[in-house]
């Protein structure tokens, strides 16, 4: 599955074109690397998304779309840290 979709499915951002800018601006990493829109997300993959005032690092428990339509756990949080305005590391 494709992370844009897995990141909205997951419902970790509410819209598919929100993820693609988010995922564009390079707030968005996949197993530590730059992830592109089409970057295709397994489970067992870690995915990182920096949010304006946190991060968060999950771990895919599924990436199956049917599965997680249905209510399937989409992914484990590994970890979730406040961000400063002025901090915008990942």
């Amino acid at each position: 599955m494709r992370i844009d979709k897995f990141l909205k499915i997951s419902r970790m951002v509410k819209r598919r074109t929100v993820a693609q800018e988010m995922i564009m601006a390079g707030l968005v990493k996949l197993n530590g690397r730059a992830a592109k829109p089409s970057s295709s997300v397994r489970e067992g993959d870690v995915i990182e998304v920096a949010f304006p005032r946190r991060i968060l690092k999950v771990q895919v428990l599924c990436d199956d779309d049917l599965l997680l339509k249905r209510g399937k756990e989409a992914y484990r949080v590994l970890g979730d840290r406040l961000v400063d305005k002025e901090d915008n590391s990942m």
